[in-house]
């Protein structure tokens, strides 16, 4: 089962990555990789994982320029849609 907006998330941020230098781009792709690698997982993250992913994201956001952070905020808002479909919080 593939998880569609966390795929996107994924795609996005490895777009994000090509873009973005430094610890930042370096941030972006382990990001993304973790995201892809949810998203075709038998089980997809939880709300404690997603947090943590949109705060990082929050994070690497201010230090890039503000194309590379709409492309981030882009992935952030597939990231939101995929966790109103998660139970619990």
């Amino acid at each position: 089962m593939t998880r569609d907006e966390l795929a996107t998330a994924s795609e996005l941020l490895e777009s994000a990555a090509e873009s973005a230098s430094g610890d930042a781009a370096g941030r972006l792709t382990e990001i993304a990789g973790q995201i892809d690698r949810l998203a075709t997982a038998d089980r997809g993250p939880d709300h404690g994982r997603l947090a943590r992913w949109q705060n990082a994201l929050d994070e690497v956001a201010d230090d890039v320029d503000d194309a590379t952070a709409e492309t981030i905020d882009e992935a952030l808002e597939a990231i939101v849609a995929y966790r109103s479909t998660v139970d619990g919080v």
